[in-house]
C-alpha cells in the first residue's frame, strides 16, 4: 500500500522561493570585493538568481552542464549559485587555495563550461586559462566600473551579463535525484575526487543541519558564514539560513580577526561558523584589544579538531556557546555536532568540556559505526578505537566518473579514513586520520589529543604531532610548535605542562620549534609535508 501524499520534489530552488515568500525582507549583507558594504534581501536574491538562470540558458547551458564558481562569500556568489541550480545546471565550487595543477585538473575533469569568479582570482585564472579546455566564458563578479582589462576568454562583468535579460523566467524542471552541485576533495590519495550532490541530498542535509541540536537556526538569527561556499556547501549555511529565514552577513575576502570582529559587532551576528585557525585570529584580536562579543550566541567549529582551550575561552570569557562539529566533503558535509544532551547537561564545568572536546553525536540522516581493519564492528564504549564509517542520504556512494572504484562496504557504509571511538551516549571522538595515527609498541597514540593539549599552553600558537621512526617502538611522537608572536618557550616547561595529562607512554619524545606549520587548502595541518620535512629527524630516545 502506498501513501497518498503529493509528489513534491526536494529541489534546491524551492529554498530560495520559500525565503523570498516568507522571509523576503530579511537582509543579506556583504563586505564587497570592491570595498563597500552592500545590503540586499532574499526577495532581491531570488529576482537576480532568475536572471542568472535565464542568462545561462541564453548562453546555451543545458540541464546537467557544469558551471564553476571560484569566489568568496558574497551576495553575488549566493544568487549565482541559486541561478545555476535554477537553470538545471550543476554548480561546481572551486577552491582557489589549491595548487594550479590541481585547479587545472578538477576544472577539466568536471568539464566546466562557464567560470564565474571574483576580481581577486582574475590574475590566477589568466595564468592557467589556456589549460582549462572546456571553459567557454568567464563571468567576473563585478560591474563595468570595476571590470579589469583581462585576457580571459569572452570575459564579461556580471552586472552587464545579467542586465541583458529581464528575469521573466521559470526554473528549469529537474528531478530531486539529479545532480545539483560538485565539490572536489583533496583528502584522498592521488588526484582530487569529485563529490556530486543531488538536489535531494542538499535539501535533506540542510533540514537536518538546521535542527536545534545542530545549527539551531531561525528567522531571529543573523548568520556569518566565515567558512567559504567552496568548502562543501559552506557547511550547509547557504541553504539552511535562507530555508529558515536567518539573515546572512557575507565576509567577502577579508577573513582576518579584525575584519571578522567588525562584522560580528556591527551587524549583531548571532551565529557563525569557521575552522579553528580563523577563531585563533579572532580570539587574539579580542584579547589584544579588550573586546567583547555581546551579540554572538553560537559558534560552529569544524574542519579540524577544536582545542579545549578555544572552547573554554569562547564560553567562559565571551558567553558564546561552542558546537564542535565534524564532517566531510563526501557527507554534504556535516556528520556530527557536539550539543550537550540532557544526560550530560548537569555535569560540572570540566566534565562538560570533556564532552565538548568530542566531535559530537550523529545528526539525523547520518548513521555511524566503527570497525577494525577487517570490518568487524567495535563496541561503543568510549575507549575502543576503530575505523569510522558512515551512511545516509547525504553521504557519497561513489566519486564522479567512478574514480576510486567501489567506496562502500557490504552494508553501504563509507570509510571516512578517520580513526575514532564512540561512547555509550553516541558521542564520537576523532583520535586521528588513519594515516596519521602514531603506532607505538603495537598501541595507537592520538596525534590530535596531543596537539590539543599543547595548544592549551599559554604561549603556544599552534601545534602539530607526527610519528617519527623508532628502532624499538616502531614510531614515537614528535611535537612541533609555533610560539605566539614575541614568546619563547622552553622545551622542558612545555613537556612538564603535558605531564599527568596523558599516559606516560604518550608523552612526546622531543619538541621542535618552527616559524610556521603548513596547511592544506581547507585549513587542515599538512601532516604529509611535515613527515617529509622531518624524514631524517633522529629522536634523542632512538639511542636508548
Amino acid at each position: 500500500m502506498l501513501g497518498l501524499m503529493q509528489d513534491w520534489s526536494l529541489v534546491c530552488h524551492r529554498i530560495i522561493d520559500h525565503a523570498a515568500i516568507q522571509y523576503g525582507k530579511r537582509k543579506v549583507i556583504t563586505r564587497s570585493i570592491e570595498g563597500p558594504i552592500v545590503e540586499t534581501t532574499y526577495t532581491e536574491i531570488r529576482k537576480r538568481a532568475l536572471k542568472v538562470a535565464q542568462r545561462l540558458a541564453k548562453d546555451g547551458i543545458k540541464p546537467g552542464d557544469r558551471v564553476a564558481t571560484m569566489a568568496w562569500n558574497t551576495w553575488r556568489h549566493l544568487e549565482a549559485w541559486y541561478g545555476i541550480l535554477g537553470a538545471g545546471a550543476v554548480y561546481h565550487t572551486v577552491n582557489p587555495r589549491l595548487f594550479p595543477d590541481q585547479l587545472i585538473y578538477i576544472v577539466n575533469h568536471a568539464e566546466d563550461r562557464v567560470m564565474m569568479t571574483d576580481l581577486t582570482f582574475v590574475p590566477l585564472l589568466e595564468k592557467i586559462a589556456d589549460k582549462l579546455l572546456k571553459i567557454e566564458r568567464y563571468v567576473i563578479f563585478t560591474d563595468q566600473a570595476h571590470m579589469p582589462a583581462t585576457t580571459l576568454k569572452n570575459a564579461v562583468a556580471y552586472e552587464d551579463w545579467i542586465a541583458e535579460v529581464d528575469g521573466k523566467f521559470k526554473w528549469v524542471e529537474v528531478g530531486e535525484n539529479d545532480a545539483a552541485g560538485m565539490c572536489y576533495t583533496s583528502g584522498t590519495t592521488g588526484n582530487p575526487k569529485g563529490v556530486v550532490y543531488s538536489h535531494r541530498s542538499n535539501v535533506l542535509h540542510s533540514l537536518a543541519a538546521a535542527m536545534p541540536d545542530v545549527l539551531g537556526l531561525s528567522s531571529h538569527d543573523v548568520v556569518l558564514p566565515v567558512v567559504p561556499l567552496f568548502h562543501a556547501n559552506s557547511w550547509s549555511l547557504a541553504f539552511s539560513a535562507p530555508m529558515n529565514g536567518a539573515s546572512l552577513v557575507m565576509p567577502g575576502a577579508k577573513l582576518d580577526g579584525v575584519s571578522i570582529y567588525e562584522l560580528l559587532d556591527k551587524f549583531k551576528v548571532t551565529v557563525t561558523a569557521a575552522v579553528p585557525t580563523v577563531w585563533m585570529m579572532l580570539l587574539a584580536n579580542l584579547e589584544q584589544n579588550n573586546l567583547k562579543l555581546p551579540h554572538l550566541k553560537r559558534v560552529l567549529i569544524g574542519g579540524s579538531a577544536c582545542p579545549r582551550a578555544m572552547i573554554e575561552k569562547f564560553q567562559d570569557n565571551y558567553g558564546v556557546r561552542v558546537t564542535h562539529a565534524w564532517g566531510m566533503t563526501e557527507m554534504s558535509p556535516i556528520g556530527t555536532a557536539g550539543f550537550l544532551k540532557p544526560e550530560v547537561a548537569h555535569l560540572g564545568h570540566e566534565d562538560q568540556l570533556d564532552v565538548q572536546e568530542k566531535q559530537g553525536f550523529s545528526i539525523f540522516t547520518v548513521e555511524m559505526k566503527i570497525t577494525d581493519d577487517k570490518g568487524k564492528e567495535m563496541p561503543w564504549d568510549g575507549k575502543t578505537f576503530g575505523r569510522l564509517k558512515v551512511r545516509g542520504p547525504g553521504v557519497s556512494k561513489a566519486y564522479y566518473k567512478g574514480e576510486g572504484g567501489d567506496i562502500l562496504d557490504a552494508e553501504g557504509y563509507f570509510d571516512t579514513g578517520d580513526v575514532a571511538h564512540i561512547d555509550e551516549l553516541g558521542y564520537m571522538k576523532i583520535t586521528d586520520r588513519a594515516k596519521d595515527v602514531i603506532k607505538s609498541g603495537g598501541e595507537w597514540i592520538s596525534s590530535i589529543d596531543l596537539e590539543n593539549l599543547a595548544v592549551a599552553y599559554p604561549d603556544v600558537a599552534e601545534a602539530a604531532v607526527i610519528g617519527i621512526p623508532h628502532p624499538k617502538w616502531d614510531e614515537r611522537p614528535l611535537l612541533i610548535i609555533v610560539a605566539k608572536q614575541g614568546k619563547k618557550i622552553a622545551k622542558g616547561d612545555l613537556l612538564k605542562f603535558l605531564e599527568g595529562k596523558v599516559a606516560k607512554w604518550w608523552m612526546p619524545d622531543d619538541v621542535v620549534f618552527v616559524d610556521e606549520i603548513p596547511h592544506t587548502a581547507t585549513g587542515k595541518i599538512q601532516k604529509m609535508t611535515l613527515r617529509e620535512k622531518f624524514r631524517d629527524y633522529r629522536l634523542p630516545t632512538a639511542a636508548e
